[in-house]
């Protein structure tokens, strides 16, 4: 990957270019950064290569292009273009009402929204400008030179300081430390806030200077850019944008990524649009207003024509048609009416309800961001709302999907145990004196061997990336007695100590050389040659080491189904059983292995893992063969058993989820036997659950294994369906009332179900599979891959009646359950704030999802229901007496109301009290609702907004209309009310509709709220409009 000779450089490029001269095509997929922009040869053109600039752009607007581009999104929501085309049709065609009506609400619409988008691209602006204008260093002919951070351009050499971020993808070339390493944290990148260890080229390592670093003349060959953060060349050597150095004073680094080709960049994207039931709900209910609103209009127009078939009727005397009018095509003439009658209707649709909706939301989070209950003193932060699209979806949740380590349990391991060949030793102990028993067939009490007893604690210290911390702050680190050791993951740190508590003590790492301090005090010292990482396919790591005496170790740990098949079958029994009653109790254990490399092999090895680590093209791959090659025919030392505590309130949580009616899944990586048991400790399964397995160890029994999962599944489903027969009643409220049931499944089987066979036994697992799982009250997926637990979610939503969903969890590998449920939940935990930054809604604890969806989401849902309701309830109102006043005028399309009311109904006269209702109102207090998590139940299935109430609504509003127009009628059949025999006209009878309609619709919500003051402000407004429009002719008489 990197070449600093020249001569060889040379020779590439002349290698290349005969190739290609024999017809072979150059290799794509790969770029030349030349170090410093100084060409390698100077005999040679050096042709400057275009790559991108550094300026990082996530905003979505520029000042030239914001009108047009907001317009055209703003005008793919049917309502508004919906009532462009009315506005159009009010400007083009002679219609009763003027386009005022119509082109006022939506400019208020247009404008509102524009201005509260256009407010949160400035914000990307200002963000996007803070990174691009931040000063950074470049080394320019031996000198530091400051420049602005978009400035840099591929090749060019950057110095960074401690605590900076790197400002682009930078190889290491050398740091301040004699071994070329440095301490990097990547918590903006993948939410990992330890420090991770890299390493300058060996090449480079001694170029510490802005002289030296200058006289470089080399090249890099790189892939091109790549969106995966843990697919890149030489990750031990590229630094990352985005992430911070730590513990070291400076580094020097060559740019081979910048800009939006940065991995950061193509990383960004954003939140794939999530629709809530209650959005789906209005979509409905407006194809069905958009269809009361042509019926109307379409008799209106019927009636019209054969009214006018009277002559007198169709010509009056007074109102003489001209020639052109007598001249139109019917047809035409038809049309255009019914297009008037749109027009004269059209207010039946609401559109100012989605900025109120808009607003509601948007206000309406910030009571989650407020909630005290919600503070957590530990980390000092409260809830977070990423999306406040959803607030109501939180109160319609049918399934919970929870990770366990982080989110049900602590993640602050403590080392409890450990085993070696056999014999368990627990407590703190001198020289691994104490506590020695044997689990399993061994008849013997006496301790292991001694030297088998010191290699297993070597390798505890050996086999691990933790480092020691250095007077610096690192978030996550864990404090000790006398060393800080940071690391990745908390695993890692809890066997480090729990190997000093035994008298082994690791003491660092410096220049490549592992330190350990042993029992008798003595220090002793290995070389790394190779660090095997960790990976979630593999579920294990590696690291080969080198002794004084020159002799070759492979010291590896990792989970038992990782570890058992790779050792030796004689000495697994003993551990294994060890393994399994540790695992019952709850705790999370790691078998640890080593072997003896021969000089020979070691050679093969280093050169093939050389070879993979260089390859541009699938180096994923190749490092994985070789890894699997290398850690095979291991000798079995013992295994450790580490706790991780359950979280405060995390059973009471689940206990509550069951009472209001949820279905809680637990979909981890642990095995079986750990994850049942934290399963009992939370409540999730209770003594009296039965427990259906369908594990790897359930159908090994058979010799085909889709025989045997198949009658599993048949067998399940006959037990289920005799117990839960089909009925009425809703399968929430059968659960406490008959036997429960529990499903456990583990990744291989779910695996087998998932990609079955289609043949004539297999075809249909997967739909039996789901039947199963729908008459468990509890599902425990173990051994669980982070894909799977997406397919997971995803069977769910896919299920008839598409059930609501909501995950939660709190590291990396729970994102794609995050991002794939309806309602995505991040906890603020220590395995970093990737699974915060992408969900919906973050809080510090499990515990708060409780209040966070029976107290906020329950209201939330009362709250916007009654909302839309009231929107369509009182439109119709509104529109309703126009539509008969149609049947007194001959259908003429004369208004009812003057053009200021059908102006100003929606958005001042009837708009604050439905707001205030929103976002304040609490039909039942939020303790009630926390306490008693059956009033969940009963706005389960979007029931606010089915048909039935629906109709009520509507079916209210019709009968109201109704009256308030006859009412005004009769009420004006004496039309002589003054003295001096004047008549009220029509506008003084549409006023008095309107009067009537303002206040009744008003009062209709003023009895739903607490928050009355509201509405008398809103019949406050329109009073004050009515004096102030009472010098009009509104309520003058005609003479």
């Amino acid at each position: 990957m990197f070449r600093r000779s020249f001569n060889r450089f040379v020779r590439a490029l002349k290698l290349r270019a005969v190739k290609q001269c024999a017809g072979e095509e150059k290799r794509i997929g790969t770029r030349t950064v030349f170090v410093g922009n100084h060409p390698v040869s100077v005999a040679e053109d050096y042709v400057a290569q275009r790559f991108c600039d550094n300026r990082i752009v996530s905003s979505k607007y520029t000042l030239w292009n914001f009108l047009p581009k907001n317009l055209f999104e703003q005008f793919r929501r049917i309502a508004n273009f919906y009532f462009l085309i009315i506005f159009l049709v009010q400007v083009t065609v002679d219609t009763p009402t003027s386009p005022v009506t119509s082109g006022l609400p939506l400019f208020f619409v247009i404008t509102v929204t524009a201005i509260k988008q256009g407010y949160e691209d400035w914000l990307r602006h200002r963000a996007d400008n803070e990174v691009n204008k931040r000063h950074v260093y470049i080394i320019e002919n031996a000198k530091r030179v400051r420049k602005e951070s978009e400035k840099i351009k591929v090749g060019d050499v950057v110095e960074v300081q401690a605590d900076e971020t790197f400002p682009c993808d930078l190889i290491l070339l050398s740091s301040c430390t004699s071994d070329g390493t440095c301490y990097v944290t990547t918590a903006s990148l993948d939410g990992e806030s330890n420090c991770k260890t890299h390493y300058a080229v060996r090449d480079t390592i001694e170029l510490c200077t802005a002289e030296s670093i200058d006289t470089l003349r080399a090249a890099i060959e790189c892939e091109q850019p790549q969106p995966d953060l843990y697919k890149s060349l030489g990750p031990e050597n590229l630094l990352l944008k985005g992430a911070t150095l730590k513990n070291t004073k400076k580094i020097y680094g060559v740019a081979v990524y910048t800009g939006m080709e940065t991995k950061m960049a193509l990383n960004y994207q954003g939140k794939s649009q999530k629709r809530s039931a209650v959005e789906k709900s209005i979509n409905l209910f407006l194809i069905v207003y958009l269809f009361i609103l042509l019926t109307k209009a379409a008799v209106c127009t019927i009636l019209k024509y054969i009214w006018q078939n009277t002559p007198y009727n169709d010509e009056p005397w007074y109102n003489q048609k001209t020639q052109k009018e007598r001249d139109t095509l019917k047809v035409l003439k038809m049309f255009t009416d019914f297009l008037s009658f749109m027009v004269l209707f059209n207010f039946i649709i609401p559109v100012s309800m989605y900025v109120t909706v808009e607003m509601q939301k948007f206000l309406g989070s910030f009571f989650i961001s407020w909630d005290k209950d919600f503070y957590d003193e530990e980390i000092n932060e409260g809830a977070l709302v990423n999306t406040s699209d959803l607030n109501e979806e939180l109160g319609q949740v049918d399934y919970v999907f929870t990770d366990k380590t982080g989110t049900l349990t602590e993640n602050s391991m403590e080392f409890i145990e450990c085993c070696i060949d056999g014999h368990k030793y627990k407590g703190v102990t001198q020289e691994t004196d104490g506590l020695s028993q044997t689990d399993g067939p061994l008849t013997y009490f006496d301790k292991a061997d001694k030297n088998r007893e010191e290699l297993f604690l070597r390798a505890l210290c050996l086999c691990h990336t933790v480092e020691i911390k250095v007077n610096d702050a690192v978030d996550g680190a864990t404090e000790s007695a006398e060393l800080t050791y940071v690391a990745s993951s908390p695993d890692e740190i809890a066997l480090v100590k729990g190997a000093k508590k035994y008298g082994f003590t690791f003491l660092g790492t410096q220049n490549g050389h592992i330190r350990i301090e042993n029992q008798r005090q003595e220090i002793e010292e290995y070389e790394l040659l190779h660090t095997l990482n960790f990976d979630s396919v593999r579920r294990r790591m590696s690291v080969i080491v080198q002794t004084k005496e020159g002799g070759i170790l492979l010291f590896c740990k990792g989970a038992d189904s990782a570890i058992f098949p790779r050792v030796h079958n004689h000495n697994i029994e003993s551990t294994k059983a060890h393994v399994e009653r540790t695992s019952m109790d709850g705790y999370r254990t790691l078998c640890v292995a080593f072997k003896e490399i021969p000089p020979d092999d070691y050679e093969r090895i280093d050169r093939q893992l050389v070879e993979a680590k260089m390859a541009l093209q699938q180096r994923e791959e190749k490092l994985e063969t070789i890894f699997d090659d290398i850690e095979t025919n291991m000798n079995l030392i013992g295994a450790t058993a580490v706790e991780d505590k359950l979280q405060d309130q995390a059973a009471e949580t689940i206990e509550a989820l069951h009472a209001a009616g949820l279905k809680v899944w637990v979909l981890t990586g642990d095995k079986m036997e750990t994850a049942k048991s934290t399963c009992y400790a939370c409540r999730l399964f209770q003594t009296s659950t039965e427990l259906l397995e369908l594990t790897t160890k359930t159908i090994e029994e058979s010799e085909r294994k889709e025989d045997r999962l198949h009658e599993l599944l048949i067998e399940y489903r006959k037990k289920l369906l005799h117990e839960f027969p089909k009925s009425t009643r809703s399968l929430k409220k059968a659960w406490t009332e008959q036997q429960e049931y529990g499903l456990i499944i583990d990744g291989s089987t779910l695996s087998l179900i998932l990609n079955s066979n289609h043949d004539s036994s297999s075809n249909n697992y997967k739909s039996i599979f789901v039947q199963i799982c729908m008459k468990c009250t509890a599902v425990l997926c173990c051994r669980m891959a982070p894909l799977q637990k997406a397919q997971i979610v995803r069977m769910v939503k896919n299920l008839k009646g598409s059930p609501i969903t909501l995950s939660i969890g709190d590291g990396a590998n729970d994102v794609s359950m995050i991002l794939e449920s309806h309602v995505g939940i991040g906890i603020k935990g220590k395995e970093g704030r990737q699974a915060s930054r992408n969900s919906d809604y973050s809080v510090p604890k499990f515990k708060h999802l409780k209040k966070l969806l029976l107290g906020h989401g329950h209201l939330y849902y009362v709250r916007i229901a009654h909302l839309v309701q009231y929107f369509f309830y009182k439109n119709l109102c509104f529109i309703l007496p126009q539509f008969l006043y149609q049947f007194f005028c001959g259908f003429s399309q004369q208004p009812l109301y003057d053009a200021a009311y059908l102006t100003m109904y929606n958005i001042c006269f009837t708009s604050l009290p439905i707001l205030a209702y929103s976002l304040l109102e609490q039909h039942v207090n939020i303790d009630t609702l926390t306490s008693d998590p059956r009033l969940y139940m009963k706005i389960s299935g979007n029931a606010m907004l089915q048909w039935g109430p629906f109709l009520y609504w509507t079916f209210l509003a019709a009968f109201e209309g109704i009256v308030f127009f006859f009412g005004t009628y009769f009420l004006f059949q004496n039309s002589s009310l003054e003295e001096n025999a004047k008549v009220y006209g029509n506008w003084t009878f549409g006023t008095v509709v309107f009067t009537i309609l303002v206040f009744t619709v008003t009062l209709k919500a003023f009895s739903q709220t607490t928050e009355n003051v509201f509405c008398i402000c809103s019949n406050a407004v329109f009073c004050i409009h009515m004096v102030g429009h009472s010098s009009s002719n509104i309520y003058q008489p005609f003479p």
